[in-house]
């Protein structure tokens, strides 16, 4: 039977151990990764391999030949550039007569492969994805099957709210001739991004093999190190080479020398022709062939790769070393740290945690290796979030965090590319501000430096210049120890998870572009140009003789911001009153707890009563969201906000179509059904409404925490506009706020948050689904959806904590709180292992 080996990987983000080596001839318990699949492979029956190879190919031929040491045939195939996953299958079997099964090779799996290809035929499919389940989906694409087997939904790398399941691609597939002649030649395309969705979106029959056993993806240094300790354990079917050492749990190669005053502890292993000295101690250590381990030494939970010499009282602990490293005497290498190959260590040098030291690098002796590595620690998963980048100041986010996230980012965007930077006008956004814009010009990025200015006009401007991106550095509004890092893409929209994904490898692979002297980056100022071509594009987009006309009094807290240096003139220009407050720069007052928040709205609500207002506004301090309150001084809350707004909207627009997110309320459905209008239904982020905006669906979106874009002016956030835009749909329409608020369906919508671990937030998702597939409709825009009738509950997972959200609408109050009840009850449950 036939199988393909994907192993043209270029391993990233294993960095410094993929430099020299490519991934799948990475030791592995002394042994090349790919040599256990070949294995695997061989003995359920696959004996006519190809192994498709793009980097370092000569390394892989040469250890593995014709493949007749594993009672196979390979054959190789060299692709002339990065085709893909799928497009070199293509490139490898142009005219295939059988069913093929395709694997990667940077996996350690004891999966039946043989049942899974027997299951391909039984359902007759024209293509299967091996499943497998894990803790934490996250990395992966997750899958939904029906109860035979049948695909239903597939998402590559989901971000944490679009978790719905814990079942994922294994990166084993079976095809027919038929799915594999349906990929393009010669053209870059990859199985989980284009194939599998493309077969989904034709509505193909296939199927989703969900396999037991032992699975694991090499794909980052904590992967590569646990699953040394899985093969150890005996979790893996595997053969090891070597033999059990006496009573101890090592297993130890040919030709080894161990003195009797050798400390063995917990599990490891020695190879071939290895010297360890008197008195060593090694826990929990794999150690290669042609080592040398002087006495005293001790080694902990440390992976040595061949031909290394460590010299005595060294000290290694949860390190990784790779080939033929010298390490002196009284050498101290701390957790989590990776030495490359034939890099030398001076003697009493310590290399301090999570340090990542490169191939052939010099060590001189008492050198202290050292960088804030705090940051490592906390990035361990993402570094984005649900707000960007998000971290306590000079603790997470450091300077030198700044710089490397700078490069990675214009790695990414390119050299010679220009992009938008902005900030807020506080001291400690300026500092990280500037560091970030010393790691971009380094990749040769030029920058557009609108220094303190409100978002929208970032995005604005990097509409305007047609550059690649922008980015804004923020103090939180919520928090005044943390800082946010907010980045655009080159349409103004904050950039996808595939961008950040790509950011997020560059940075933990500390994969940077460098300019030369001549290349750096420069950085201009066209700060004025761009507020007034702001200005001048913002009152294009008005019907400027209504707004003139309406004579609405306003009320609008500039909340210390950039806003109060621009928006002013604009509503000058515009003939409107407006009673300002916050209207100056206050780097102390922009974050702003609960009780300062409430202290704004009591302050507005007086002004309102007292000044007779017809519109009071409270901005944000980035000049993104707007908080409203009527003539009348009441505040209105967010959903009946953005209800409003769309009533506005349906009423002087025919068949308006709109938008909103998900979780928001059913009252926007019914609007728009009295108006003979349509709701589109859009991702909970601000991303994913951004996307439906710029596709020109939808004439207006919104969100209930004050966000709202009308795309005629801009495709995303703007408060500034905003305003401007609700003081001319009020004079058209001839109302007040306060008729309106009145004329809005009850909004009986509920929330609720459980705790939840990442590690069983998949799982959470996939019973969820199971227990109510049978009875009850099903929507996966993000989060799950699940409608009783009229009713409906949204489960909902964080894309930064470990918690669920869940929203819940009915007719009455009590029925949404029971809804709610019901899926707390089953979700603690599953957390429990009950159901």
């Amino acid at each position: 039977m036939k199988a393909a080996i994907l192993a043209g990987g270029l391993g990233t983000r294993l960095h410094p151990l993929t430099v020299d080596l490519p991934k799948p001839m990475m030791p592995m318990a002394n042994r090349p990764i790919m040599s256990y699949l070949m294995e695997l492979l061989a003995r359920h029956g696959f004996a006519d391999l190809c192994v498709l190879l793009y980097h370092q190919p000569e390394v892989i031929k040469d250890h593995f030949k014709d493949g007749g040491e594993f009672g196979v045939t390979i054959k190789y195939v060299e692709a002339t550039k990065d085709f893909g996953t799928a497009g070199a299958i293509r490139l490898a079997y142009p005219n295939l007569k059988e069913p093929l099964l395709v694997i990667s090779a940077d996996l350690i799996t004891d999966i039946n492969l043989a049942a899974a290809l027997d299951f391909h035929r039984q359902k007759k499919s024209l293509a299967t994805m091996v499943l497998t389940r894990v803790q934490n989906p996250l990395p992966y694409g997750i899958v939904i099957t029906d109860d035979e087997g049948r695909i239903k939904k597939f998402l590559e790398k989901p971000t944490p709210s679009e978790v719905f399941s814990d079942t994922i691609n294994a990166g084993i597939y079976v095809l027919e001739p038929k799915a594999v002649a349906r990929i393009p030649a010669q053209k870059q395309f990859d199985f989980s991004c284009d194939f599998f969705p493309a077969l989904l979106k034709e509505q193909q029959i296939i199927y989703g093999y969900v396999a037991e056993g032992y699975w694991k993806d090499i794909g980052k240094i904590e992967e590569y190190r646990q699953a040394h300790y899985d093969l150890l354990n005996g979790q893996v079917k595997v053969n090891l080479e070597g033999n059990r050492y006496k009573q101890s749990r090592f297993i130890v190669g040919d030709n080894v020398q161990l003195p009797g005053s050798v400390v063995l502890e917990g599990v490891g292993m020695i190879g071939d022709n290895t010297l360890v000295g008197e008195n060593v101690i090694l826990m929990d250590t794999i150690i290669g062939s042609d080592c040398k381990i002087a006495r005293d030494s001790e080694l902990r939970a440390t992976i040595v790769w061949r031909g290394t010499d460590i010299g005595p009282e060294a000290r290694l602990e949860k390190a990784i070393v790779c080939n033929d490293v010298k390490i002196g005497s009284l050498v101290y290498i701390q957790e989590g740290a990776v030495v490359g190959g034939e890099t030398e260590i001076g003697c009493e040098a310590v290399i301090y945690p999570f340090i990542k030291v490169w191939p052939r690098k010099v060590i001189e002796e008492k050198s202290r290796v050292s960088r804030s590595v705090i940051w490592r620690e906390r990035w361990t998963r993402s570094i984005f979030g649900q707000h960007g980048v998000t971290g306590l100041c000079n603790v997470e986010i450091t300077p030198q965090f700044a710089v490397a996230l700078g490069a990675a980012y214009g790695s990414v965007v390119g050299k010679g590319s220009i992009i938008s930077c902005s900030r807020d006008s506080h001291k400690a956004s300026r500092m990280i501000f500037q560091a970030l814009i010393s790691g971009v010009l380094a990749t040769g990025v030029n920058l557009s430096d609108l220094e303190m200015v409100p978002i929208p006009v970032n995005r604005f401007e990097v509409r305007s210049l047609k550059s690649k991106g922008g980015f804004h550095v923020r103090k939180s509004p919520f928090d005044t120890e943390v800082i946010d890092i907010k980045f655009f893409d080159e349409r103004g929209l904050d950039i996808s998870s595939a961008v950040e994904k790509k950011i997020e490898r560059n940075f933990f692979g500390e994969d940077f572009v460098r300019s030369n002297v001549k290349t750096v980056g420069e950085l201009t100022f066209p700060i004025h140009k761009v507020t007034e071509e702001y200005r001048t594009r913002l009152l294009a987009c008005l019907d400027t003789r209504a707004v003139a006309g309406s004579k609405i009094k306003l009320a609008i807290d500039y909340a210390y911001g950039s806003a109060a240096q621009l928006f002013p003139s604009i509503l000058g220009e515009l003939g409107l009153k407006v009673v300002s407050l916050d209207a100056y720069i206050d780097e102390t007052k922009i974050t702003k707890d609960r009780k300062t928040f409430e202290k704004s709205w009591s302050q507005m609500t007086q002004i309102v009563k007292n000044l007779n207002i017809g519109l009071g506004v409270v901005m944000d301090t980035g000049s993104e969201k707007i908080f409203l309150c009527d003539e009348k001084g009441r505040m209105i809350d967010g959903s009946q906000a953005l209800a409003m707004m769309a009533l506005l909207t349906l009423k002087l627009n025919k068949h308006a179509i709109i938008a909103v997110p998900v979780k928001e309320s059913k009252a926007i459905d019914e609007l728009a059904r009295q108006y003979k209008g349509k709701v589109i239904r859009t991702g909970n982020s601000p991303r994913a409404m951004m996307e439906v905006a710029e596709s020109g669906q939808a004439i207006f979106l919104g969100e209930s925490q004050g966000g709202f874009i009308f795309p005629d002016f801009m495709p995303c956030f703007d408060g500034m506009y905003s305003v401007c835009k609700l003081v001319e749909f009020l004079a058209r329409a001839k109302v007040r706020l306060s008729d309106l608020v009145a004329e809005l369906p009850v909004i009986r919508l509920v929330s609720l948050d459980i705790p939840c671990s990442q590690e069983k937030m998949g799982l959470v998702m996939r019973f969820a689904i199971e227990q109510a597939r049978k009875t009850e409709k099903i929507e996966m825009i993000d989060g799950l959806k699940f409608w009783q009738g009229d009713d409906w509950i949204l489960v909902l997972p964080d894309t930064t904590r470990p918690e669920i959200h869940l929203s819940a609408e009915a007719a009455t109050e009590k029925r949404a709180r029971l809804l709610l009840a019901k899926y707390q009850k089953m979700i603690e449950s599953i957390k429990e292992g009950k159901i």
